[in-house]
């Protein structure tokens, strides 16, 4: 059974920085693409960094020059640096892999 499991949330002021990672358990992901999706309150779920298998990577407009998307493979985890965080990107962040498996999510404030 696969499954994703993030931490790294949590306060940070605006302009500040945090890193996401993302663990899965249950399968060698090398070959899988990941993404990061996020929710804010009231709003749909949306994508915002994907990876995939070769690294290849893609972001939402919005995080661009800002989020980077990484994966160490040899450690299953996939990992989401935020630099220069805005209030708006406070969220609930989630970790998928295609194989439509989602993690519970972990919660990015980002507040003065």
């Amino acid at each position: 059974q696969v499954q994703l499991v993030e931490s790294g949330g949590g306060l940070v002021q605006p302009g500040g920085s945090l890193r996401l990672s993302c663990a899965a358990s249950g399968i060698r992901f090398s070959i899988n693409t990941m993404g990061w999706y996020r929710q804010a309150p009231g709003k749909e779920r949306e994508l915002v960094a994907q990876i995939t298998g070769g690294g290849t990577t893609n972001y939402a407009d919005s995080v661009k020059g800002r989020f980077t998307i990484s994966r160490l493979n040899a450690r299953n985890t996939v990992y989401l640096q935020m630099n220069s965080l805005r209030p708006e990107d406070t969220a609930v962040y989630y970790c998928n892999i295609d194989l439509g498996v989602w993690g519970k999510g972990t919660l990015v404030t980002v507040s003065s």
